[in-house]
Order: structure tokens, then C-alpha cells, then sequence
């Protein structure tokens, strides 16, 4: 069986996210869509909170699998018997932080290999941050996250 791992704050989880789940959840027969701690962010929702948000956005999927861990993604791989971690690029920046990421993951667990996909055209500008920077300011979100977490969001975040 193809396991591939889909990492990620998703804090929120965006359409830009959503893409890049649906995508590869095409490409393998089982994903795992896991929310990681990333100690420098500041997030808005609990692990679980995204959790329940990303299985909301992602429930007729049924080869798609949500999770949470707080550890090394290398280490979380070899547990699932994953044999890919799939990132999403938008930027050229992303993609130097990301072929770190990927080379320090083979290091630890020569077993994955990490798959890029490009973001689809219209998601390219799009991020957590800039989904919440906006939503803190009252403005319009709605078509940057999926309409099932929308009230989620505006009523944690927005003004």
C-alpha cells in the first residue's frame, strides 16, 4: 500500500490546504493528513481544533485519514509506514525551506521521499496568516476557506 503523509500547521486550513490534500489523496491509496507543532507560530486553534476542521473540509474522502503528532515528521513516517511526505509550494521561498526539510528527513528516514506540488494559480498568494490577518480585521474570507469552517474561523478570529 502507498501511504503518503500531508504535513502541515493548518492554522487554518485554507483552500490552497485543500488542494493539495485532494490532489495527492488521487496519487496514493491511503494520505494522512497530519497537523505538526511548529514552535514558531503562534496558532490560533488547538491541534485538535484543526483536526476536526481538515476532517470537516476533507469527510468524503474516504482514503484520507486526519491525525496530529508532536515529534520529528521522519520519525511519524516510519511509524504509519509511509513512503512519501507531500508538500505544497507556492513561492520559490517555500521551496528552499522545504528541499531542507526533505533532505534533513532522508537523513533521518531513507525510507520517504518528499514529493513537491506546486499550488494551483489561484491559491498562490494564499496562507494561514494572510487568512487570519484578514479575518482579524473583519474582512471578507470566504473565498479563501472552505464555507463548512468559515463560522469556525470568523468566530474565533474575525472582528
Amino acid at each position: 500500500m502507498n501511504i503518503a503523509i500531508c504535513p502541515g500547521s493548518f492554522d487554518p486550513v485554507t483552500m490552497g490546504h485543500i488542494d493539495i490534500i485532494t490532489r495527492a489523496a488521487n496519487m496514493f491509496d491511503k494520505l494522512i493528513v497530519v497537523v505538526m507543532n511548529n514552535a514558531a507560530k503562534k496558532c490560533s486553534f488547538t491541534p485538535y481544533e484543526r483536526v476536526e476542521m481538515i476532517k470537516k473540509c476533507v469527510g468524503d474522502h474516504k482514503n484520507i485519514v486526519v491525525d496530529c503528532y508532536d515529534g520529528l515528521l521522519a520519525e511519524y513516517a516510519a511509524e504509519k509506514g509511509a513512503n512519501a511526505i507531500i508538500k505544497g509550494l507556492r513561492a520559490m521561498s517555500d521551496f528552499e525551506y522545504e528541499f531542507q526539510m526533505a533532505l534533513a528527513n532522508k537523513k533521518l528516514n531513507p525510507k520517504v521521499e518528499t514529493l513537491f506540488l506546486t499550488t494551483a494559480e489561484q491559491n498562490m498568494y494564499l496562507s494561514s496568516s494572510m487568512v487570519k490577518q484578514i479575518a482579524s480585521m473583519g474582512g471578507d474570507i470566504s473565498g479563501f476557506v472552505p464555507a463548512v469552517i468559515l463560522d469556525d474561523i470568523i468566530d474565533r478570529i474575525g472582528k
